[in-house]
């Protein structure tokens, strides 16, 4: 009988020989390493898989303490499954981190709304060193708290969605942020221009997902954070080493 993630085992072998040349783009550069923290997506994961893997060298899936299966799909995908008690997104982007080998890691949602096929797009400035960190930059932010810390952050950083979940970063600058706060709205991207990084963001598009979305209380403490960050200083020279294979 064929599963489903049989199924997209099938499709993604297909989508490696048709995509092989953007694939092999990307290595050039570097290698690609992409960081999917996943919680209760057992149906939309092994599609995300699939059509990230012709722009990555490697994805890793944190399974955040799932109790449907994720972890078990995710792996048979062909991810590499780092399995770890239920703490939040902002403890598996850590995890990820840690075990991502790659020059750049991607960071992208597990269900399925984010495009894989912008990963590209976010990689460019970062293979012709113009950035250390690119943020994807969606077309609307749906939550009026998200708008406003974004809004702030840009006080100090000139990019106008510094909450996106997808974005790509030098894995040098990766090792360094702590990531403070409840979420990465605002203070992942201030933390990194007080490190020195080069921030920016590019265009991307974003798919339904039909999953209803909760009031984030957690913003409110998140603009007190947003706001201890603003006051700090900057770090004269951006310390994030350039691959030599990349040079």
């Amino acid at each position: 009988m064929l599963t489903e993630a049989k199924a997209w085992g099938y499709i993604l072998s297909v989508q490696i020989g048709c995509k092989i040349m953007e694939h092999d783009i990307a290595r050039q550069g570097g290698l690609v390493s992409a960081v999917i923290p996943a919680y209760n997506e057992s149906g939309r994961i092994a599609q995300v898989i699939a059509e990230a893997v012709p722009f990555v060298d490697a994805i890793i899936v944190v399974d955040d303490g799932s109790t449907d299966g994720t972890a078990e799909v995710a792996q048979q995908s062909g991810a590499r499954v780092i399995r770890r008690a239920h703490g939040g997104y902002l403890e598996a982007i850590r995890a990820g981190f840690a075990a991502a080998a790659g020059d750049f890691l991607v960071t992208l949602d597990a269900d399925g709304e984010h495009d894989p096929a912008d990963i590209p797009r976010l990689l460019e400035p970062l293979l012709e060193d113009r950035a250390d960190l690119v943020l994807g930059r969606r077309p609307q932010i749906a939550r009026p708290s998200e708008r406003v810390i974004s809004w702030l952050a840009r006080l100090k950083v000139p990019v106008s969605d510094s909450g996106t979940g997808f974005r790509a970063l030098r894995r040098s600058l990766a090792l360094r942020l702590t990531f403070p706060g409840r979420c990465i709205c605002g203070a992942s991207v201030l933390e990194a221009h007080a490190l020195g990084a080069r921030i920016s963001e590019v265009p991307i598009s974003l798919r339904s997902t039909a999953k209803p979305r909760t009031i984030a209380w957690g913003h409110l403490q998140q603009l007190a954070v947003v706001l201890r960050l603003l006051s700090r200083g900057r770090e004269k020279a951006p310390p994030f080493p350039v691959p030599p294979h990349t040079k």
